[in-house]
């Protein structure tokens, strides 16, 4: 669990919006690509490849008009100004388009750097960014909860079944959890409604990670695993693969459960306060896991100085209304 949270390689959106001093040069371009998107070494050299291709097409089509231009003026016939003018519009209007280009493909490398290729869902990097976020900006509410699942025995099916049914199960799983936890297409972008966004994400392998925002009681967070546990049971295992109808797919889940609390108190530690909250949910799912029957583990837990403790019974600000 540390080495998956010591991998924090991933590109945070602020290096895109950061308001330095912009690249002058081919150089420069380079140095400012490599900085802030943080690509494969092979996308990065394509990149940069068809950048240069567009730049240098570009000067061509400048020095090209230039010349035209002379030539037009020395001559002096007013029919070749006007053809070049016209020439001159066409380019600028390639220039916009090849710009467009260059935007949506920015665009697209940034969403690819977020999401894991398999599931589609967000990788643990983004949901990290996302978690830290919501910790140190978040107002609303009383709990939010972080859970961790995990795809019981897994190694069985891997070992047994073959890879390719392994990775079937894996996507197959990601999808339950998309839908069991009320996600959507916006799950790894920033929240654009008036109302929260549950996040979910490819934990490694075969686990996930998710997170419930703004959520009035704990019991809810319990309910949303309960679901995602029971959908995967009773899903039909024999669609992917019919072997699957002599051991089913199960899960193991986690959920910590965090009295918000002000603020302030979270502002300036969100970032180890996330990375407890995630250790703690991938102890839980731990202990659920060596249990026989199958069971959501759920702990209440507190800011207390800066750290996180366990809630007791009888804390007066975090007792649910069925407690008082």
């Amino acid at each position: 669990m540390a080495e998956r949270l010591g991998q924090k390689n991933f590109m945070r959106s602020d290096k895109l919006t950061n308001t330095g001093p912009q690249p002058q040069t081919r150089n420069e371009l380079q140095a400012w690509v490599r900085e802030r998107l943080s690509l494969d070494t092979a996308m990065e050299t394509a990149l940069i490849a068809a950048i240069d291709t567009v730049f240098t097409r570009h000067e061509r089509l400048w020095q090209e008009s230039k010349q035209e231009a002379i030539q037009a003026l020395s001559a002096g016939f007013a029919d070749k100004m006007a053809h070049v003018q016209t020439e001159l519009s066409a380019k600028d209007a390639t220039v916009s388009s090849i710009s467009r280009y260059f935007e949506a493909l920015v665009a697209d490398l940034t969403d690819k750097s977020h999401r894991d290729p398999k599931t589609k869902l967000m990788n643990f990097g983004r949901f990290t960014e996302q978690l830290e976020s919501f910790l140190a900006l978040e107002q609303r509410g009383r709990w939010c909860a972080v859970g961790l699942v995990d795809i019981t025995g897994f190694k069985w099916y891997n070992d047994a079944l073959g890879h390719a049914v392994g990775d079937r199960i894996i996507e197959r799983v990601a999808a339950l959890l998309r839908e069991q936890v009320r996600s959507d297409d916006l799950l790894a972008q920033e929240r654009v409604g008036p109302r929260s966004k549950d996040l979910h994400a490819r934990f490694g392998g075969d686990e996930f990670c998710f997170l419930i925002p703004d959520i009035a009681e704990c019991h809810q967070a319990h309910a949303v695993g309960e679901r995602f546990r029971e959908a995967v049971e009773r899903y039909d295992w024999t669609l992917e693969d019919q072997r699957l109808s002599v051991q089913p797919v199960r899960v193991d889940v986690g959920v910590v459960c965090l009295w918000l609390g002000r603020v302030a108190d979270r502002r300036f530690v969100a970032r180890r306060l996330a990375a407890d909250l995630i250790q703690r949910a991938d102890k839980l799912m731990y202990e659920a896991k060596s249990e026989r029957a199958n069971h959501i583990y759920l702990l209440r837990a507190k800011l207390v100085n800066g750290l996180v403790v366990d809630c007791q019974a009888g804390d007066p600000e975090t007792v649910e209304p069925d407690e008082a």
